[in-house]
């Protein structure tokens, strides 16, 4: 697959203001570690290659364990994440995929048992920056780097 255009060249305007929301993002309070699982939890939904790469890249940076990466797309199945991460990934899943029916009253009252109602705002500024990243990405084919070890 090959790159179709670089955003960042293209519209560096409009890409300096999303950068700054995502910097925002970055520094809304809200754990560094729970930002790398959901933002990893939707790349995978959204089938965004450069953006998993990348997430689970920082996240291992900042001392995220290998297992725990792996089974994020299985987390339902897995024991090994907080009920605050389980609340935070059930929210990530339907904020990324909102047409397939919105977010539940019950899903709501669930989350606000981990979160408070500003770090539930965060939380979904967070799903909404994600998601424009991952838009953006898989719509012009941004690639991920490759190791050397695979590229030979």
């Amino acid at each position: 697959m090959k790159q179709r255009l670089q955003f960042f060249a293209k519209a560096p305007e409009i890409m300096k203001a999303v950068s700054a929301l995502n910097k925002a993002v970055e520094e809304c309070g809200l754990e560094a570690s729970l930002l790398h699982l959901i933002k990893l939890r939707a790349s995978q939904i959204n089938g965004c290659s450069y953006c998993v790469e990348m997430h689970s890249r920082e996240a291992r940076h900042d001392g995220e364990t290998e297992q725990r990466l792996y089974l994020v797309s299985a987390w339902k199945e897995s024991p090994l994440y907080s009920e605050r991460e389980r609340a935070a990934f059930a929210w990530t899943e339907a904020v990324t995929m909102i047409a397939d029916g919105g977010v539940s009253d019950a899903l709501y009252a669930e989350t606000l048992e981990h979160f408070s109602e500003e770090e539930l705002v965060k939380l979904t500024v967070a799903m909404g920056m994600i998601n424009a990243w991952n838009r953006l990405c898989v719509s012009f084919h941004a690639m991920h780097p490759v190791s050397a070890a695979i590229a030979a």
